[in-house]
């Protein structure tokens, strides 16, 4: 039996198989795939591309330029037990990839939403759960877990099997080891692995790629020489010294400081 002719809708491009909710909003130029499924409330912006069997449930919000592979279930009810059924959120930017079977949770409350920035990879298997703030240019590996509450600060990479605890933040620039157990901060700038984690050094050729000047290099390894390699020393004193060091005039450092400063489930050290 001939398979019939793909429709076009508003100039997208949607595959006769697919399903889409008339309460759903599709943008311009949007391709979607065989046997996908688009939910009510769904905001689909310019440019997106479905490939096949993606699931997306609202109330979700996308932006342009997202690319969903086969089996992604993007915009899913928490998992929360505390959930009590109110409409809730998902905020998504512009340009992010979500390789296959990818999952991605709404939030909690209808207050805060669940987001993600712009720019960021999902590989496969990679699951943001709910209320989870996600910044730009993160790659989340295969497997790679993020636990209700998380916030993962710019540029940060979690590599394949490791999972973070729930109301963890993840620092800008950081990178997570493979299979770490992550339950406590992991501080920008740094490389964490390990289970349980600890700080095994900074990420200075992730630095140096993203154009880190050697100043600024220099000014984030004295930071880890005075924060890290004590690591039975005490916290408050090692911030202390470095607060007094002239590296806590770099404005990266000062990040660090002030990430420090706000931990609420404590640093990995």
């Amino acid at each position: 039996m001939p398979v019939p002719a793909t429709r076009t809708l508003l100039t997208a491009v949607i595959h006769p198989t697919a399903i889409i909710s008339p309460k759903a909003e599709i943008g311009a130029d949007v391709t979607i795939g065989p046997f996908c499924v688009i939910g009510d409330h769904v905001v689909l912006g310019d440019g997106c591309v479905l490939h096949s069997h993606v699931v997306i449930e609202g109330p979700s919000r996308i932006g342009p330029n997202n690319e969903f592979f086969p089996f992604a279930a993007i915009g899913g009810k928490t998992q929360d037990l505390k959930y009590v059924g109110e409409p809730t959120h998902l905020l998504i930017g512009t340009g992010n990839v979500f390789r296959e079977n990818t999952t991605i949770h709404r939030g909690t409350h209808e207050e805060i939403p669940t987001r993600i920035g712009s720019h960021n990879l999902f590989l496969c298997y990679s699951h943001v759960a709910h209320d989870c703030q996600v910044g730009d240019h993160v790659i989340l590996s295969n497997n790679g877990t993020l636990a209700g509450h998380v916030e993962v600060e710019d540029h940060a990479i979690v590599s394949g099997f490791a999972a973070v605890h729930q109301f963890c933040r993840v620092g800008q620039h950081s990178i997570i080891g493979g299979c770490t157990k992550v339950i406590q901060d992991v501080p920008p700038f740094m490389i964490v692995d390990g289970n349980p984690a600890s700080t095994r050094g900074l990420n200075q050729v992730g630095l140096q790629r993203r154009g880190f000047s050697e100043d600024d290099v220099r000014a984030l390894k004295s930071a880890y020489k005075k924060l890290f390699l004590k690591k039975d020393g005490n916290l408050t004193t090692a911030v202390s010294s470095l607060k007094a060091s002239s590296a806590a005039s770099n404005s990266h450092c000062a990040h660090l400081i002030d990430f420090v400063e706000k931990s609420q489930r404590g640093l990995t050290r």
